[in-house]
């Protein structure tokens, strides 16, 4: 009986320990990685965004970036900002509960979509092109379905959007739970996940590389703050339930909409997901991307700039391109 008592107490103060050792890597993060923009809405639904306008004026509509599962707006910002900054408004956002935005009530993506409506009142934008990346896209269809007057034209980037047979990685299970969740986190996420920040880059962008200074450069470390963890592992734990239902909704989007998918895409399923919007939305036009895994928006930046021209209204020959065709165009048993 001692014996277990001893080893309780070992085990509680290494967890006391690793509690207070996580606290100082996230100050050391927050310091690395301050925020990088502005603040919309009123405290405890704040949303953090970086708002770059051109020089000059432009007609066109603004651009919003959306970002997936473990992101923040810095993933988005990295690969088009430098290269879009004369050609409209460009808008980066941290999702609800991601990067340095407050999750408030914004628990799936109809609420995201709700916080993105709000950021455009707050910046008197009538109405907006959206681009999303995986779980990023889920938002933006559900955008595209609540409020289509707002809504220029949606770019679906390597989308997850749909519901998919299989389940996700154990760590997005296990921080989803209530209490289990809360003591993974707050003890053994930061060790854990500064071991394979680097190797879970290569595995996203696999069969390419992710950029020299990836991991610095989208400030991927601000994922592995214990709450914000917790955040990204229920958006990726409830989005096929949430998708199951809402995806019978997405034939009420009416704005222009082109999805974008490698064909060595292994993160997302595209047969599934970007085969199914194609089929879903009214008039949407799939581009298949050869040899491109999860990430196009570096792996193929110019693709997702002409898909971006094409929805705003500019004559780009993207959409008279004849479409590769997506093997296999079925959603597996």
């Amino acid at each position: 009986m001692k014996i277990l008592l001893v080893l309780i107490a070992i085990l509680m103060g290494i967890g006391v320990l690793l509690f207070i050792w996580t606290s100082v890597q996230v100050l050391k993060i927050e310091d690395r990685f301050p925020p990088a923009g502005q603040f919309s809405g009123i405290d405890g639904e704040r949303t953090h965004f970086v708002d770059l306008s051109p020089d000059q004026p432009v007609e066109r509509p603004p651009i919003v970036f959306i970002h997936g599962a473990s992101g923040n707006l810095n993933d988005q910002l990295t690969p088009f900002a430098p290269v879009m900054g004369d050609r409209a408004r460009l808008i980066f956002v941290d999702r609800p509960g991601h990067g340095y935005s407050e999750r408030g009530s914004a628990e799936n993506p109809a609420q995201q979509a709700e916080r993105y409506k709000l950021l455009l009142d707050d910046l008197e934008i009538e109405k907006a092109v959206l681009v999303g990346h995986s779980l990023g896209a889920a938002s933006i269809a559900a955008f595209g379905v609540l409020y289509p007057e707002r809504t220029a034209g949606l770019v679906f980037v390597a989308p997850a959007t749909h519901s998919w047979p299989t389940g996700v990685s154990w760590y997005y299970d296990l921080a989803a739970t209530p209490l289990l969740g809360s003591l993974f986190t707050e003890t053994l996420l930061v060790p854990l996940g500064q071991q394979s920040l680097e190797s879970g880059s290569k595995s996203v962008f696999a069969p390419q590389l992710p950029p020299e200074n990836f991991v610095n450069d989208a400030a991927i470390s601000l994922v592995l703050r214990p709450g914000y963890f917790r955040h990204s592992a229920r958006d990726v734990a409830n989005l096929n339930e949430f998708v199951k239902e809402f995806s019978s909704r997405y034939g009420e989007i009416t704005a222009p909409s082109i999805v974008l998918t490698g064909d060595k895409d292994y993160v997302v399923l595209p047969a599934i997901h970007s085969v199914g919007l194609e089929r879903d939305v009214k008039g949407a036009k799939l581009i298949v991307l050869p040899g491109i895994g999860h990430k196009p928006e570096y792996a193929a930046t110019q693709a997702v700039i002409d898909a971006i021209d094409s929805v705003s209204g500019s004559k780009v020959a993207v959409l008279d391109q004849p479409l590769q065709p997506l093997p296999p165009l079925q959603p597996p048993d």
